[in-house]
């Protein structure tokens, strides 16, 4: 026969806990216990655990323990009985057949557990130096280049973010770079931070976990701790640990693809082009998801032409004098490299001949996104 756990916890806290969770779990899988969180009661805390084997994630809450104990229960009905039940404080137990009871105000649950015994342990890296940085950072950072990752799973090192720091002055600045190799989102943050983590090289942090990250860091406005040790990377915030493998890969060198001579450059402004762009977007279909831009004095005319669709045009007040330039890009591109930008104002820079677009935020020296243009 199993042993017991019992032990009260605020709702809220626990749904939280588990929601951290869901992302990571895994939902199909050969394995049934990756589908599953592990609940641990220990001395007032109760500790939930969720692992896919390249994430780990670790969270503990203050809860009024009455009997040790812990168990592992699918993630996903469980999320979907604490989302349901109405009131303060959830009363969870174990009986020795595995089955865990959660009551609360009248409503009683019962969901079968799996021992925790054949699950994957998730090891805090205690030793491991933690460096101080804003959560904001890190989001805005995730924000401005997760959008240009690879998707194509035979390019494995391109299916994550770069990370690099550099010291810069006194402080240390650090750098996310992102590329699917049609686009590339670069972005750079002062992390405000005398000492903090040296990356000689960089590391490659994976599609998936930098979805997690980004989830931790959402409400995070304060500090949170970052570390990285033999490819793993380690989140800290109050309540919660996330460890995410790195990809293991050598990133390609971004700086060679940033064009060494000036384009053409114009200016514009950003909702204007956003909307324009939507507008053509309209227009889009798999086979063909163009935008010709033709460029002249203080003017650019969009024209996106899809033969199964039908034909889009508009044009947008520039500042621009020089001679008229037409080139075309991927219309979702574009769109997705303007859509992270806050400033109400873009410079966008055309290539000669076949080198690639760059859009800039006027006003923020720390964002750029590169964009090869289609042959006409």
């Amino acid at each position: 026969m199993g042993e017991t756990m019992e032990f009260n916890i605020k709702r809220d806290l626990l749904s939280m806990g588990i929601q951290k969770t869901l992302g990571i779990v895994e939902k199909k899988t050969t394995m049934p216990i990756l589908s599953n969180l592990l609940l641990r009661a220990g001395r007032n805390r109760v500790t939930i655990m969720a692992t896919d084997r390249e994430i780990g994630l670790v969270a503990d809450y203050e809860a009024d323990v009455l009997q040790e104990g812990e168990i592992t229960l699918s993630a996903r009905k469980l999320h979907e009985m604490v989302r349901e039940i109405q009131g303060e404080v959830i009363h969870v137990v174990k009986n020795e057949r595995d089955v865990v009871i959660l009551t609360c105000d009248k409503a009683v649950y019962r969901i079968p557990g799996i021992p925790a015994d054949d699950y994957p342990l998730v090891v805090g890296q205690d030793d491991l130096p933690l460096y101080k940085i804003k959560g904001g950072i890190l989001k805005e950072l995730i924000r401005k280049t997760a959008f240009a990752m690879s998707t194509d799973e035979m390019r494995k090192n391109l299916c994550g973010v770069l990370m690099e720091t550099e010291k810069f002055g006194d402080n240390f600045l650090i750098r996310m770079v992102a590329t699917d190799g049609h686009r590339l989102a670069m972005m750079k943050m002062d992390t405000g931070e005398k000492d903090f983590l040296v990356l000689e090289k960089g590391v490659i942090i994976p599609r998936k976990g930098l979805g997690e990250i980004r989830r931790l860091v959402e409400d995070e406005p304060g500090d949170v701790f970052l570390g990285i040790r033999q490819g793993t990377c380690v989140v800290k915030t109050d309540h919660t640990l996330l460890k995410v493998s790195l990809i293991d890969g050598e990133y390609p060198d971004y700086r060679r693809v940033i064009p060494a001579e000036k384009g053409v450059i114009f200016g514009l402004a950003r909702d204007k082009f956003l909307h324009a762009l939507r507008r053509m977007s309209v227009i889009s279909s798999e086979r063909y998801n163009g935008v010709i831009m033709t460029l002249s004095t203080d003017k650019v005319v969009l024209n996106s032409n899809n033969p199964d669709v039908g034909e889009a045009n508009d044009e947008i007040e520039v500042i621009y004098a020089g001679e008229t330039k037409n080139v075309g890009y991927n219309v979702t591109y574009l769109t997705d490299a303007l859509d992270v930008v806050d400033e109400e104002r873009v410079d966008f820079e055309i290539g000669e001949g076949m080198k690639p677009g760059i859009v800039r935020a006027v006003g923020n020296e720390n964002y750029f996104c590169i964009v090869m243009p289609l042959k006409l």
